[in-house]
């Protein structure tokens, strides 16, 4: 398969995790468009043990009916971090036709010695001088508004404006919207437990990923570029529908996530069997976060409506207790203190929510299951606040925040009495 220009395609991937193999590898193997792929992670034993499998690695595919064990072959894996690595990185990011960073953050672009911006900076300053190199697209995949617009800064930093417009000819970085949940299990014993094929043969790591990939990214202008992997969809303007991912899908993830945990629950398909859990779960898609980004961005796409928001909560709710996912209430609720941030998933959908004239009251339970993980029963007021070091815009906004989480701990403490 041949890329625009009848040059041959190669993928490039930074980072070997769940996302990069689970997902853009797995779906850039299975278009069958490029006859090379390549990946980059700076974790040795990754690279050894998928050099001893000549570069054969398997991921697992939690369907709506099972697990299915998937492999990819023909993989080309690098450590940046040794010079003879690097150097064959740099090779493969001058002929490749698409690049994906999916990194743990957008940190980890400026870290390292060769870093990620330098060796993609570098790859694509050589294809903006050099003819016959084809042009690249980079998918990043770092769960960040804005990661293509930090990453491209980095790669073109000190650069001259002719240089600029030259490489904006040649490279397009991206932005993506990626509603796809997926793990990492190590150790053999659950590994073993839970059924799954191990990344390679007797390397007690595996990646369990769902099979959705309908990955929204940026609208691609480079003229006459055509992708190889074929399955994302391209939009104008991605934010509306990052807002859908982090004020609908984490959101409602998180408060169910939370309230699953506290009623017991290990694995986030045990809350499909408590109807209440279900139906509250659904009325926050459908009564206070779809409401709120349907005022927001209502006639831009079909999914801002309650007929494409209902969809998009079923689908999400009957995704997220999929059991051969396998997904703990543990993972999902990790990290409440940035959960509770002024605009992440529970309060920044309150706070949508409250701008659209609606009480987030099914929204505040969850914020006030993160607050009780992380905290206990201290004071509210001052735990939230302390968790707010910024500008109460409207004017009292964050008492009535504090207002709705308050008055959802009482019914919580009530609800734990009652039982």
């Amino acid at each position: 398969m041949e890329a625009a220009g009848g040059l041959t395609r190669t993928f490039v991937g930074f980072g070997c995790g769940a996302i990069q193999a689970g997902l853009f590898l797995y779906e850039a193997f299975r278009s069958r468009n490029f006859p090379r792929l390549v990946v980059a992670e700076v974790v040795p034993e990754v690279v050894e043990a998928v050099r001893r499998a000549r570069g054969c690695y398997r991921v697992n595919i939690a369907t709506q009916s099972g697990i299915q064990a998937q492999e990819v072959r023909g993989l080309e894996i690098f450590n940046p971090s040794e010079p003879a690595d690097a150097e064959a990185l740099a090779e493969a990011l001058a002929e490749a036709s698409e690049v994906c960073t999916a990194l743990p953050s957008v940190e980890f672009y400026s870290r390292g010695k060769p870093s990620v911006a330098e060796l993609l900076g570098g790859a694509m300053q050589r294809k903006a001088a050099q003819s016959g190199l084809p042009r690249c697209i980079i998918y990043t995949a770092e769960n960040h508004n804005h990661a293509a617009e930090i990453l491209q800064g980095l790669c073109e930093q000190g650069l001259d404006e002719k240089t600029r417009a030259a490489l904006g000819r040649t490279a397009q970085y991206l932005n993506t919207v990626i509603g796809k949940m997926s793990g990492v299990v190590t150790g053999p014993e659950p590994i073993r437990a839970e059924g799954l094929a191990c990344l390679t043969e007797g390397f007690a790591r595996a990646f369990l990923v769902e099979e959705f990939n309908r990955i929204l990214i940026t609208r691609i202008t480079l003229p006459g570029f055509k992708r190889g992997i074929e399955v994302f969809i391209e939009k104008p303007d991605l934010l509306p529908f990052e807002e859908a991912k982090l004020y609908g899908h984490n959101a409602v993830h998180a408060l169910l996530g939370y309230l699953a945990r506290r009623n017991g629950c290990l694995f986030m398909s045990e809350a499909a069997g408590n109807p209440q859990l279900m139906t509250l779960a659904r009325e926050a898609f459908l009564a206070e976060s779809g409401p709120a980004l349907i005022a927001r961005h209502q006639g831009l796409d079909p999914l801002f409506s309650p007929a494409g928001f209902r969809a998009y909560g079923d689908d999400l709710l009957n995704r997220m207790v999929n059991p051969y996912l396998r997904d703990r209430t543990e993972r999902v609720t990790r990290d409440p203190r940035r959960k509770l941030a002024w605009e992440d998933r529970l309060v920044g959908t309150m706070r949508l929510a409250l701008d659209a004239g609606l009480a987030p009251e099914r929204f505040a339970l969850g914020a006030a299951a993160a607050l009780e993980s992380l905290s206990g029963t201290g004071d509210v007021d001052a735990q939230l606040r302390g968790l707010w070091p910024v500008a109460d815009h409207p004017p009292g906004r964050k008492s009535q925040l504090i207002g709705l989480i308050s008055q959802a701990r009482k019914r919580l403490v009530q609800c734990r009495a009652n039982s």
